[in-house]
């Protein structure tokens, strides 16, 4: 790509905060929150905004399973790094994969509530 000012200030973005991230206790936080997040969304929005309508269950199910399907490829096909310096692609392979943990979490939480 060209190094246009939009590049040059969108890498300069992620450089501070890969930055901001490499602190231990940020990054737990960080990914905290992506696994508390997608909790939340598998316990509680998805099951029941998908629920309310019986017509909505099989392609939210689907819709689920492809994104958690996605994100698992993403995350597992990437090149590890030999260095154990965080990059961006670490850390947001961190976020997604803990995100991915926590609708799958809610959801059979949720199933194990309703007693299926």
């Amino acid at each position: 790509m060209q190094n246009t000012r939009l590049n040059i200030i969108i890498d300069r973005a992620s450089d501070r905060l890969t930055n901001l991230f490499r602190n231990p206790w940020r990054h737990i936080a960080v990914v905290a929150i992506s696994l508390l997040f997608g909790f939340f969304l598998g316990g509680s929005a998805v099951s029941s905004t998908a629920g309310q309508l019986a017509y909505w269950d099989a392609p939210a199910a689907a819709m689920v399973v492809l994104i958690v399907e996605l994100i698992s490829r993403l995350v597992y096909r990437r090149k590890r790094n030999s260095t154990g310096e965080l990059t961006r692609t670490q850390l947001l392979a961190e976020v997604m994969n803990a995100f991915k943990i926590g609708v799958t979490y809610g959801l059979f939480l949720e199933a194990f509530k309703l007693n299926s």
